[in-house]
C-alpha cells in the first residue's frame, strides 16, 4: 500500500467509526480521483504533435480531445484509469495507413485534461459528445476502465460496427471490491460506498441493474466483438474478460496472452497487428491471430 493509501484507509475507516454516511461520501470521492496522473512519454511526444487537439466540457472537468485524418470512417481509441489517450498510440499508425480517421481523449483528472477526478458518467459523456460530431464509430478499441465507460455509452445509444476490449473490466462491482481491499475498508464501509454509487451514479437504474455491468449491454449492443486479456494480468483478471466474451457468445472472439500484463499488451505487435485487422476485417481475421497469439479461446 502506497503512502497515500495508507492514510486514505486510516481515516475513512476511522471516519466510518463515527459517522458512516460521511465516510462513505468521503470514500465515494476518493474512488473516483486517480491517486497518479499520467505524463505523456517521449515516444508519444512525435504523434500526438500531429493531432487535432480541441476540448470538451463534461461535469468534472475539461476533456481533451485528440485526432488524426479529416473525421471520417472514425475509430475511438479510449483509455483506462490513470492513463490517457497516448497509451493507445502503438494503434494509430497502422489505422491510419488503413484509411480510419482515429479519435482519442483524456478524460478529466487523466493527461493533460483539467479536473482531479472522473466517473462513468464523464465517460459516457464524451464517448457520446465525440459520436455525436463524427458519427458511428467503424471500430472501438477501449483499455481497462476505459471498455466499462464505453459500452455505458454504447448501452446508452452509442454505436459501433466493431469493439475491441482488451485488459477490459465487465463489472463496475469488480472496481469497488478491488477499491475496498486496496484501502482495507470496513465491510460496512464499502456497503456505504456501494450506496453511493448507486443513487449517486445510477440513481434512474433498478436496483437488481446496479451498478452497471458489460453484460447489462447484450441486447443494445449488437456488434461484433473482440476481448484481447493476458492471463497474468494482475490489475484487472482474465475472469473479466472472459465475462465480457461469454455474455456476448457467438458475437465475441476471446483471445488471451502470456506474459504481456495489464499495460504492455498495448505495446505488442502481434495484439496491435489483431486488433487492426479485427476493425478493417471483422471476425474473419481471428483465424490468423490465433496463429500469433500465445493462445486464444
Amino acid at each position: 500500500m502506497q503512502p497515500i493509501e495508507a492514510v486514505a484507509s486510516t481515516t475513512l475507516n476511522a471516519v466510518s467509526r463515527v459517522s458512516g454516511r460521511l465516510a462513505g461520501a468521503g470514500a465515494f470521492r476518493l474512488f473516483h480521483m486517480p491517486f497518479a496522473r499520467s505524463k505523456l512519454r517521449g515516444v508519444e511526444r512525435g504523434l500526438f504533435a500531429t493531432a487535432t487537439v480541441e476540448h470538451l466540457a463534461v461535469d468534472s472537468g475539461r476533456a481533451v480531445t485528440y485526432r488524426w485524418g479529416d473525421g471520417t470512417r472514425p475509430v475511438l481509441l479510449v483509455h483506462g484509469w490513470q492513463s490517457r489517450g497516448s497509451r493507445l498510440a502503438e494503434f494509430v499508425p497502422g489505422l491510419l495507413e488503413r484509411g480510419y480517421s482515429v479519435i482519442t481523449f483524456d478524460a478529466p483528472g487523466h493527461g493533460d485534461a483539467t479536473g482531479r477526478s472522473t466517473t462513468i458518467l464523464d465517460y459516457r459523456a464524451i464517448v457520446t459528445a465525440l459520436h455525436d460530431r463524427y458519427g458511428t464509430f467503424e471500430g472501438l478499441v477501449a483499455h481497462s476502465l476505459g471498455v466499462l465507460g464505453s459500452f455505458y455509452a454504447l448501452h446508452h445509444g452509442v454505436r459501433a460496427e466493431r469493439i475491441v476490449t482488451v485488459s477490459g473490466v465487465c463489472d463496475f462491482d469488480f472496481l469497488i471490491e478491488e477499491f475496498s481491499s486496496e484501502l482495507r475498508l470496513r465491510d460496512q464501509l464499502t456497503e456505504r460506498l456501494r450506496d453511493q454509487v448507486d443513487r449517486r451514479l445510477f440513481p434512474d437504474v433498478p436496483s437488481e441493474r446496479t451498478p452497471f455491468s458489460v453484460t447489462h449491454a447484450v441486447a443494445s449492443v449488437r456488434a461484433p466483438l473482440l476481448v484481447v486479456h493476458d492471463e497474468g494480468d494482475t490489475r484487472i483478471d482474465v475472469s473479466q474478460g472472459r465475462r465480457i466474451a461469454a455474455a456476448f457468445g457467438e458475437r465475441a472472439q476471446l483471445i488471451t496472452t502470456r506474459d504481456l500484463g495489464h499495460r504492455r499488451i498495448l505495446g505488442d505487435a502481434d495484439v496491435v497487428r489483431t486488433v487492426l485487422d479485427f476493425v478493417e476485417h471483422g471476425p474473419s481475421a481471428i483465424g490468423t491471430a490465433r496463429a500469433r497469439t500465445a493462445s486464444a479461446d
